[in-house]
């Protein structure tokens, strides 16, 4: 009998995303779960992208809609896409985009473009988990940069260019995964600088921007600077089936991009881009995220004003501008990983902190999501929780 070879090295080292396997709890009716980073689905506008679908099937292009298309994308939406972008203070052209099967592709083409194995990375301590699978996917070395309140220390930034060297920056600069931080615009303009004296590129990701519940708006990073690849998503405030992303490119690797997608996926799905691309058209788009914020707001404030009643004396957490996650830090000596299980027994459940950290881990940390459920929801969520930590705290004592 033959012995089969062994599956690819690179995946070693690469573990699941628990956010990932804690989306099965949904399958739970009681569960009450604050752990998925998953837009409210009541808040679809179910109608209007049904009505977009039926006019594309329905027009004269449709059979075109069903058929191969160009790997860039739509022209169309990548018009409309690129139009509101420049309404937002980052102005670009239907040509500086690539069209993705979700903004994870996006991040996952700019790594194949960028990144050979052994390839340094910085990146923000904490961050988005499935960037980190990316990246260790692709056989980088990760280097962290430490942060506060305020978002990533471009000092910081400087110190780990000038001694390692990086290949790129990745980072969420609004709304950030997990912390829910800010970056303000000072703190952008040095990063950039910095980027650009050391030569590194700058991958800012922003599927969260348009989730603005106080504050005014920051431009993004990548209104500072040429060299910046700039990652969306149509998933936060459109919906999340669609797997519709976007890139927008420097000049230079745009034709890596290009056959680094016709690799993976030839092109996104034609009759969604079409879809999108009519809704973009004629919904009233800016309504419905007023919607989503005046919706994401009261569902904020529901958690933030439970969390001193929640949690044991000592916690520390974020209250965020925008965006979707809250997160907090336990007292010194709490495990949020070993709290989870317990958490679950009361039907509540979180992300623990760890998997977000590429370096020594906090492990009091733990990131909580409150676009899911209603205000009465969270809070009977953070009665079950307090619940949890008092068991936990009274087992482990």
């Amino acid at each position: 009998m033959s012995t089969l070879p062994p599956l690819a090295a690179r995946l070693r080292g690469v573990a699941s995303s628990p956010v990932r396997d804690l989306l099965a709890l949904l399958e739970r009716p009681n569960v009450l779960s604050f752990a998925g980073g998953l837009p409210a689905p009541e808040l679809f506008d179910l109608d209007g992208l049904r009505e977009a679908y039926a006019r594309v099937l329905a027009g004269p292009g449709a059979r075109l809609a069903l058929q191969y298309a160009p790997t860039e994308g739509n022209l169309e939406l990548r018009t409309r896409v690129a139009e509101r972008l420049t309404r937002r203070g980052l102005p670009t052209e239907p040509g500086d985009l690539l069209i993705t099967t979700g903004s994870q592709q996006a991040l996952t083409l700019v790594t194949t473009a960028l990144l050979d194995p052994g390839a340094v990375v910085a990146v923000e301590e904490p961050t988005y988990l499935a960037a980190l699978q990316s990246f260790q996917l692709a056989g980088a070395r990760l280097v962290t940069v430490p942060g506060d309140e305020q978002g990533v220390d471009p000092d910081a930034l400087a110190d780990v260019v000038a001694r390692h060297r990086p290949a790129l920056f990745y980072t969420v600069p609004t709304f950030a995964n997990p912390t829910g931080r800010t970056l303000p615009a000072s703190r952008r303009a040095a990063v950039a600088r910095i980027a650009s004296a050391g030569g590194v590129r700058v991958v800012e990701d922003d599927p969260y921007g348009e989730l603005r519940y106080r504050g005014a708006p920051v431009l993004p990073l990548a209104s500072t600077s040429d060299d910046v690849f700039y990652l969306g998503s149509f998933s936060k405030i459109g919906a999340p089936g669609l797997r519709l992303g976007w890139v927008r490119s420097p000049a230079d690797a745009r034709p890596a991009l290009v056959v680094a997608k016709q690799a993976a996926d030839l092109h996104t799905s034609t009759i969604d881009q079409a879809a999108a691309a009519a809704y973009f058209g004629v919904a009233d788009l800016d309504g419905h995220v007023a919607r989503l914020q005046d919706a994401y707001r009261e569902r904020r404030d529901a958690m933030i004003a439970a969390l001193p009643g929640t949690l044991p004396p000592g916690s520390r957490w974020t209250d965020p501008d925008g965006g979707m996650f809250v997160w907090v830090r336990l007292p010194d000596g709490f495990d949020a990983a070993s709290l989870l299980p317990t958490a679950l027994a009361h039907d509540v459940a979180f992300v623990p902190g760890a998997p977000f950290y590429a370096g020594e881990p906090d492990r009091a940390t733990l990131r909580l999501s409150f676009t899911t459920n209603t205000p009465d929801e969270i809070r009977e969520g953070m009665r079950r929780l307090g619940a949890a930590l008092g068991v936990h705290a009274a087992a482990t004592t």
